[in-house]
């Protein structure tokens, strides 16, 4: 634990970013520390996000958990805050975890991987502590986060939440509902090893996948139904689902009923979300079942 009465001694992490256009100096990763800093994380979740006063994390909460183990990392460009990254120890089914609940970064700086080192150094933060294993939610639909998480750092996912923050969530990223997969990061294995060290091609797709839901006429999303038989599977979704919610409602909210549904049906019957390929129009989710990933 940093904390010493009132003086607090940030740890770094050596996660060099490449600087900013018209910087000088590189972007530097580490602990938040002390209350001015912890008062930027408050005004930063408001930017970011749009959240009203009643819905950010405040200033108290960060602190006290802070200093109970929890991870509180800064990404900073000259002394100005421009991302940051928090989670907290968790016991789920009796293992304990670290919940990674919030990862935010400036819009101007999100083309230059910082989203990335913050998760690498939180990453870092939990081994350091004993712990091997990570886990967050977000939204399906979102497929830049999608490919982020399952292509790039090499979570998996079998459970998914309906409305996990509630259906009246006040921040303009929740216009569709807020369904979450909950993933999990196992820290030290092999397939999150390689995908760090950029062993493995991001987005692998299968051919002899079954597709659960497909994109049809006018990108209204095609329920097929779960194949029975089947030991791998895919779930489409848009690859702009955000313009969606925006300009067409209905058809965002189509989507996510077909994927609610597709997700869900897929769990129950074994199947777990293992990997996720890009595309212009449209993402694909491949999901497995457990035994058959061997995971």
């Amino acid at each position: 634990m940093n904390w010493t009465g009132a003086i607090f001694t940030p740890r770094y992490f050596n996660m060099a970013l490449t600087p900013h256009a018209g910087q000088n100096s590189a972007i530097e990763i580490r602990e938040i520390g002390g209350t001015r800093e912890m008062r930027l994380v408050e005004k930063l979740q408001t930017a970011v996000w749009g959240l009203p006063d009643l819905d950010v994390v405040p200033l108290y909460h960060l602190a006290a958990a802070q200093a109970a183990g929890g991870a509180l990392l800064g990404a900073f460009s000259e002394g100005e805050l421009i991302g940051f990254a928090y989670g907290f120890v968790g016991l789920e089914d009796g293992r304990i975890t670290h919940h990674s609940h919030m990862l935010a970064v400036r819009p101007e700086y999100r083309n230059f991987s910082v989203g990335y080192r913050l998760k690498l150094a939180q990453r870092e933060f939990v081994l350091r502590q004993g712990i091997d294993e990570m886990t967050w939610t977000f939204d399906p639909l979102q497929s830049l986060n999608a490919h982020f998480n399952f292509a790039r750092l090499g979570v998996t996912a079998n459970q998914y939440f309906i409305d996990f923050y509630g259906n009246d969530a006040a921040s303009f990223l929740h216009r569709n509902g807020t369904d979450r997969l909950w993933v999990r990061w196992k820290l030290s294995s092999p397939l999150v090893e390689a995908k760090i060290a950029g062993r493995t091609g991001g987005g692998r797709a299968d051919s002899d996948a079954a597709v659960i839901v497909d994109t049809g006429a006018d990108g209204l999303p095609v329920f097929l139904g779960l194949d029975p038989a089947a030991d791998k599977a895919v779930i489409r979704i848009p690859s702009h689902i955000t313009a969606l919610e925006k300009n067409y409602a209905e058809l965002a909210s189509a989507w996510r009923t077909a994927t609610r549904r597709a997700f869900t049906e897929a769990f129950t019957a074994g199947f777990r979300a293992t990997d996720f390929q890009r595309g212009e129009e449209a993402g694909s989710y491949l999901l497995e079942r457990t035994d058959a990933a061997g995971l």
